[in-house]
């Protein structure tokens, strides 16, 4: 078949090569160009790398790149993670159309930084979706959905690498029934009474409320947790007098408190004990000053932490 790929981050990177190393034609690449001096691996320097035919990213809003597809008669187009919104007639110039991998479980959470909204919201059961997409947001109809546990010491980083295995094996098993049988690809609408939508905002404004229970607490923490890359809610802020700092790394401690909530305990070669609404948890890293540090380098029993300003 003849194959556009519009892809981003390590889910597009494994499609690239995959696809690379089959029998389908990559018609192209559409990616952004990396800035330069960034960090880590893109899958525009790899296509490039791979010999492949590569272009910004944004092109899928021109209608002309429609025109292209037509012309190049282009079968399918898979969009791996890119967050550009494609024109409608670069949507309907695939034969077969344009398929989508949702690192969610549509139609319940659509749009953006699901993953964090799951944990932050203590769901225990996730899933990725690949779906047939239309001119609106994570509307088509499912194609194929993997549903899978969320662990108690899942991060937002582990369950996005769970995503990303889980939602490769779906787009290539779309691309089976797709060179086997179009007709055989099942199309299931979704319910959109069910559907919940997600911008790019993180809850209260990115600031941790210690008279929250400590599993909301810890939680948020999961949820921002995408340790050593930089995440896109940052981290759950915090003060400490006038001093600003966010908690990287923290866990429950099931030891109940009964002291104001904020309050720093006791310190271990662990972490720091700060209380919360019904219980202890256990800090361990922070970012203060610009720097991760342990947590026992910065707060010290008797301490009393509030909430960020607005």
């Amino acid at each position: 078949m003849n194959v556009v790929l519009a892809a981003e981050e390590s889910a597009g990177l494994q499609m690239l090569r995959t696809l690379v190393n089959s029998n389908h034609r990559l018609v192209m690449v559409l990616a952004e160009r990396p800035k330069s001096g960034s960090p880590g691996g893109s899958v525009w320097n790899a296509a490039r790398e791979l010999g492949c035919e590569t272009w910004p990213a944004q092109l899928v809003q021109d209608p002309d790149l429609g025109k292209r597809l037509r012309s190049a008669q282009v079968d399918i187009l898979l969009n791996i993670h890119s967050l550009y919104i494609l024109n409608d007639e670069v949507l309907q110039a695939p034969t077969l159309g344009a398929f989508n991998l949702h690192p969610g479980p549509l139609p319940r959470y659509a749009g953006l930084n699901a993953v964090s909204w799951a944990i932050f919201r203590g769901e225990q059961t996730y899933g990725v979706t690949v779906h047939k997409m239309e001119s609106g947001i994570d509307t088509g109809a499912i194609v194929y959905q993997s549903c899978f546990p969320i662990e108690a010491d899942d991060t937002a980083l582990s369950l996005s690498l769970r995503c990303v295995r889980e939602g490769v094996k779906l787009m290539l098993r779309l691309l089976e029934a797709a060179e086997a049988d179009p007709r055989s690809i099942p199309l299931t609408r979704q319910d959109m009474a069910m559907r919940e939508y997600f911008g790019r905002e993180a809850p209260e404004q990115g600031r941790v409320c210690w008279s929250w229970p400590a599993n909301k607490v810890v939680n948020f923490v999961r949820a921002c947790d995408y340790f050593p890359f930089s995440s896109p809610w940052g981290y759950p802020r915090s003060l400490l007098g006038t001093k600003e700092f966010a908690l990287v790394k923290a866990r429950r401690t099931g030891l109940a408190c009964e002291v104001l909530p904020g309050t720093v305990g006791m310190t271990t070669d662990s972490g720091v004990y700060v209380a919360c609404k019904d219980e202890w948890i256990l800090a361990s890293k922070l970012l203060f000053e610009g720097k991760y540090v342990p947590a026992r380098e910065v707060l010290t029993i008797g301490n009393r932490l509030v909430e960020c300003a607005s």
